[in-house]
């Protein structure tokens, strides 16, 4: 056979390459070696999610198949559960007398990532599920002690910012980044619905709350889910107000004060504040304070610009977060940053009037 010449296969060998791949093996329903290999295992039929299928040297053929159980529980299963949960609660919130007040609080629970695992042996610093949900509960009531005095008058309450560890049923981020993880993904789903809603329902005890949404690089798509679903579970609180939208970078009008949320991820930080003016030129006209909350970084790198004297600025600042040191950054050395949940008390005039933190030892 002469160079670059190449033989062209038979019919009947195309055929069988092709059946080897499983051009022929569409309806798996019908698939007699399927059956046999699925029996032989004690595997139904209904708990096969997915079936990948070859021929071994010695012309038998093989399956690779996933089930329910490999993945803990099919999306449409939790889906049905969500639902349910949804529909069960779902209460008629009833409505609260308010007293009419002339403070905003804010409450910022930071890259909270429900479903890291850090083991104390190893990095010196546990972090689990049950220490998320407990901090960020704990981290709540502390802001929530502390700002008694002021008269509140609506709650600015931020969610998203990698509340989820990992986006998928592979223990990575949405990026493909491998993760260590405590528990299946869907858990991590649940639970943290879970600690939103016991949020919220403490929050509107205390003043009408505000939700913004922050898109994260941790759980892009399963953070947007939750988002909804929270949404959902609050549709007959006319008290709760959301945004929800896929925009990377959000604003909050309170008074004289205009606040901007992100995940801290996107834009330099350096322009921000431009970034803010062009995008919110009415709502920079109408305020005099204004506010860059940020995330990611889990630590405080702070910067100011002060835009000539009939100016205050726009104060750029990093959320500290409650969650623990995992292996990668105990290895990298990056430890010992302060783990809290943060808030602020901003008057509708005098803007930013006190900061409030609950640490965690």
């Amino acid at each position: 056979m002469g160079a670059g010449k190449r033989m062209r296969l038979s019919s009947d060998e195309v055929e069988l390459i092709n059946e080897f791949r499983g051009t022929e093996l569409n309806n798996l329903n019908n698939n007699t070696a399927l059956d046999l290999h699925l029996k032989d295992r004690g595997i139904s039929k209904k708990d096969v999610v997915s079936v990948k299928h070859w021929q071994n040297m010695s012309g038998e053929l093989r399956f690779s198949i996933v089930t329910k159980e490999n993945f803990g529980i099919s999306e449409s299963e939790l889906l049905t559960n969500i639902q349910n949960l949804i529909d069960a609660h779902a209460p008629k919130y009833p409505k609260i007398k308010r007293v009419k007040g002339e403070h905003l609080l804010v409450i910022n629970p930071a890259d909270i990532h429900i479903g890291k695992l850090a083991v104390e042996q190893e990095t010196s610093d546990a972090y689990d599920n049950t220490i998320a949900f407990n901090r960020v509960m704990s981290g709540i009531i502390g802001i929530i002690q502390k700002s008694k005095g002021f008269d509140i008058d609506r709650i600015l309450f931020c969610i998203g910012n990698d509340v989820l560890h990992i986006d998928n049923v592979y223990n990575t981020t949405t990026a493909g980044t491998p993760q260590d993880a405590d528990g299946k993904w869907w858990q991590h789903f649940e639970l943290a619905l879970k600690l939103y809603v016991h949020c919220v329902e403490l929050l509107r005890k205390i003043a009408p709350v505000d939700i913004v949404h922050c898109m994260s690089n941790h759980d892009y798509q399963s953070g947007f889910h939750l988002a909804h679903c929270l949404q959902s579970w609050f549709k007959d609180a006319d008290d709760v107000m959301f945004d929800i939208s896929v925009n990377h970078r959000k604003y909050y009008r309170y008074g004289k004060n205009l606040i901007g949320l992100e995940h801290g991820d996107g834009a330099r930080m350096a322009n921000l504040p431009l970034l803010m003016a062009q995008e919110k030129p009415m709502e920079w006209a109408m305020t005099k304070h204004r506010y860059w909350y940020l995330h990611h970084i889990h630590h405080k790198v702070k910067h100011k610009w002060v835009d000539g004297k009939d100016y205050v600025g726009v104060s750029v600042e990093y959320m500290r977060s409650p969650s623990g040191t995992d292996s990668w950054h105990n290895r990298k050395g990056l430890t010992g940053v302060p783990k809290a949940v943060e808030g602020f008390i901003h008057q509708k005039e005098s803007g930013q009037i006190a900061r409030l933190v609950h640490f965690f030892d």
